[in-house]
């Protein structure tokens, strides 16, 4: 069976800082950031927060950095998913703090690693429990092997945040300390978590999504968002044991 095909058949999926145009199509239990408004703009909600042309899609208001919001959306989500617990959560939200070495202040640095890397260990933290109870259900077919099926945590990293890479051309043409800094601080978050969340059989690993030709990787980015997604959910529909704590 294809990721993709894996991908569909979960139960459940947070997203956050999700787009509706990529997401839209599929069985979704997503989610936006408070500073994101385009899955608003691409959406018709009723006053549940229910998209109403998909029933199964869910916008639910959480900043990410605030930790009354994200208790609040456990709080909602929670009431959503009842005893079948959440599936998969994918840590997308993040932000690109732009400055060089002379540029970059003590703030800068601070704002880029509470959204990309705190963050994210926050909201796992807070979803656990939900994770917990999807996990204990043993997934698909209760086979009890890890996968989206069962439980999940995705966190979206970036290849810049590689310290073997940093170097010679690469480094020159991308150098953003904030953002760089915080995407290696989160692989290494991802490694940790995926030590503390393996014994309630909850998958974690880190993914990088190419360079996508969005606002932050620009125009001359070789991937449209739609060939970066489609990508991005048939390798995470496929993850299996032997990737609990990877980078992809």
């Amino acid at each position: 069976m294809s990721g993709a095909v894996n991908f569909k058949k979960c139960g459940s999926v947070l997203v956050t800082g999700a787009s509706r145009r990529q997401l839209g199509a599929w069985r979704f239990l997503t989610r936006q950031d408070s500073h994101d408004q385009e899955p608003r703009e691409h959406a018709t909600t009723s006053g549940t927060g229910r998209e109403t042309r998909h029933p199964n899609i869910h916008i639910i208001t959480l900043d990410v950095v605030n930790q009354e919001s994200i208790e609040k959306s456990v709080e909602e989500v929670g009431q959503l998913v009842q005893e079948e617990g959440l599936n998969c959560l994918i840590n997308n939200a993040g932000v690109n703090v732009v400055a060089g070495f002379q540029t970059v202040t003590a703030e800068m640095m601070i704002e880029n690693f509470h959204t990309n890397a705190v963050a994210p260990l926050m909201i796992t933290k807070a979803f656990q429990p939900l994770l917990k109870r999807a996990a204990s259900r043993g997934g698909a077919g209760g086979t009890g092997s890890m996968g989206i099926q069962r439980a999940a945590v995705i966190n979206v990293t970036s290849l810049l945040g590689s310290v073997e890479l940093n170097w010679g051309e690469r480094a020159n043409n991308f150098n953003w300390y904030p953002y760089r800094t915080s995407k290696s601080a989160l692989n290494m978050v991802s490694r940790c978590m995926a030590v503390d969340l393996e014994p309630d059989g909850i998958l974690c690993m880190a993914i990088h999504p190419g360079w996508v030709r969005t606002d932050m990787g620009g125009s001359e980015a070789p991937l449209s968002p739609e060939e970066s997604v489609s990508s991005l959910l048939s390798v995470i529909g496929g993850l299996t044991e032997k990737d609990h704590g990877s980078f992809c």
